[in-house]
């Protein structure tokens, strides 16, 4: 698992910190304080092209539509075969709120 590499008091301190935001709007206002538009953008387009991936969308219709990288949705991919299964286990939280 690569997140053991990351471990330790810093990204404790940034998960605690987003696992306190209350709402939707709490988490425009942290995530425009702490990273990039682009860095953010980059983080969404992963989850969509997730979902797109999950859904059997080809690498050309995902890539047309979310603008993502062949090498991005090869990355993704791999986290959604051989990953932590996290994608997944947002991606079907956030149906059963619809």
């Amino acid at each position: 698992m690569q997140i053991d590499k990351l471990r330790g008091k810093t990204l404790d301190q940034l998960f605690d910190a987003i696992l306190t935001l209350k709402d939707r709007e709490e988490c425009y206002r942290f995530f425009d304080d702490l990273a990039t538009i682009n860095e953010i953008q980059s983080l969404a387009q992963r989850l969509e092209v997730a979902r797109m991936l999950r859904e059997g969308f080809t690498y050309h219709k995902i890539e047309n539509e979310t603008g993502a990288s062949t090498a991005t949705i090869s990355r993704v991919k791999r986290c959604l075969n051989y990953g932590n299964d996290t994608y997944e286990m947002a991606l079907d939280r956030l149906k059963e709120q619809k």
